[in-house]
């Protein structure tokens, strides 16, 4: 990365899996992403989501967190599949479904 003040412009133009693996310096498998590249972004964007003040720390320390977590979400598909890991929606479809009713539901209470 060459300049940490425009981390922001410079994420915004990355746009494939791939492009995210490089820009972040990890080295990768073309054949993992290229299976599992939308898993792989997805499940990124899921622990980013969870990161708290990640707006708060300074840019060198949020190209830092991404590259983390961007490694953990390519890794998480290296030893593993899609099907597996149900980043997806369409994974998660046709699972049991649970939730809880109480009785005065069912009464209409």
């Amino acid at each position: 990365m060459q300049d940490l003040q425009d981390f922001d412009e410079e994420m915004e133009e990355l746009s494939s899996a791939e492009d995210f693996l490089e820009y972040f310096d990890i080295a990768f498998d073309p054949s993992v992403v290229h299976v599992n590249r939308l898993h792989i972004l997805q499940r990124f964007h899921d622990y980013l989501s969870k990161e708290l003040d990640l707006d708060a720390q300074l840019p060198s320390e949020r190209y830092a967190r991404h590259k983390l977590l961007l490694n953990k979400a390519y890794l998480d598909f290296v030893d593993s599949d899609a099907q597996t890991e149900k980043v997806l929606k369409i994974f998660r479809m046709n699972e049991p479904q649970t939730g809880f009713v109480s009785v005065e539901q069912l009464l209409g209470g």
